[in-house]
């Protein structure tokens, strides 16, 4: 049988943690035996503090958001570690503090995922430049400091470790009115496999995930519920993807047992990649 806990005595820092991919990711992560680190905008923490089943979460704690609370509360009910970090991963001196605060809380690194975006979506003609920036800072370089930051501390181990850099179609398909947001993401691309040849010797696999279009709050920035259900059954799948389905992917790339799988990109997408457009009209879909 495989192994329920393959990440057990590990330690995974997501950022984005406390809302959609990012939030499944924690939980799956930790479900799969991790402590966590987790990396969110909104935390309001003042204090750095590591939450645990001997410490619990108290309903009262006016310290963390609304969304850091439900995140800590879940990983704890599973028995795992959490600590809650606040940095904005645009900048950089935030985002080494943060991974190595985490290092001191949980002892070690072995899993980074990133999560954390940001995106605006107009015509690049006519784009508030500061969103356009925005975009790009959250996304690209966000993603570039932390991947510099974890990767140092797990040389510093000298254990090897693993990334998942959660990315999107938006890197291949030039989705129009998101072009920050489609530089953002094709530059992800890249950075992961350059990323994960420049650390074949140190054993730190580096993997990227495209999930689909997935039902997460941050849709909710772009589209109205009925816009998203009504777009979600024009998909090949019919619907659009769960976080949970996208967390899933995270952790099997995460996995020590997927030690063979590196410099990839997994497609998580319901079919999105195929020619399913070419249907419309035949009755099928």
């Amino acid at each position: 049988m495989p192994d329920s806990e393959p990440l057990a005595g590990q330690v995974a820092l997501i950022t984005g943690a406390c809302g959609g991919i990012g939030r499944a990711c924690a939980i799956a992560l930790a479900r799969a035996g991790a402590d966590i680190a987790a990396n969110d905008i909104g935390v309001l923490i003042r204090e750095a503090r590591t939450h645990s089943a001997a410490t619990g979460v108290g309903p009262d704690d006016d310290e963390l958001s609304p969304p850091a609370h439900s995140l800590a509360t879940e990983i704890v009910a599973v028995g795992r570690r959490i600590q809650l970090l606040q940095a904005d991963v645009s900048d950089q001196a935030g985002v080494e503090a943060m991974v190595a605060d985490a290092v001191k809380a949980l002892g070690r690194l072995d899993v980074f995922v990133s999560c954390a975006v940001y995106s605006d979506r107009e015509p690049f003609t006519t784009a508030d430049m500061a969103g356009f920036r925005r975009t790009i800072d959250v996304s690209m370089w966000g993603s570039f400091y932390a991947l510099r930051a974890c990767v140092n501390q797990m040389i510093r181990q000298g254990r090897g470790g693993s990334v998942v850099i959660v990315g999107s179609p938006h890197a291949v398909i030039a989705f129009p009115n998101c072009m920050a947001y489609n530089m953002a993401k094709a530059a992800q691309d890249q950075m992961a496999r350059t990323a994960a040849m420049e650390l074949l010797p140190h054993k730190i696999r580096v993997n990227v995930v495209h999930p689909g279009w997935t039902d997460t709050p941050g849709e909710r920035k772009f589209f109205s519920e009925e816009d998203l259900k009504k777009a979600g059954a024009t998909l090949p799948a019919g619907r659009l993807a769960r976080p949970e389905e996208i967390a899933r992917g995270v952790v099997f790339l995460a996995d020590p047992a997927s030690a063979y799988i590196n410099g990839v990109t997994l497609g998580i997408e319901g079919g999105l990649a195929l020619p399913w457009w070419s249907k419309r009209g035949s009755g099928t879909l």
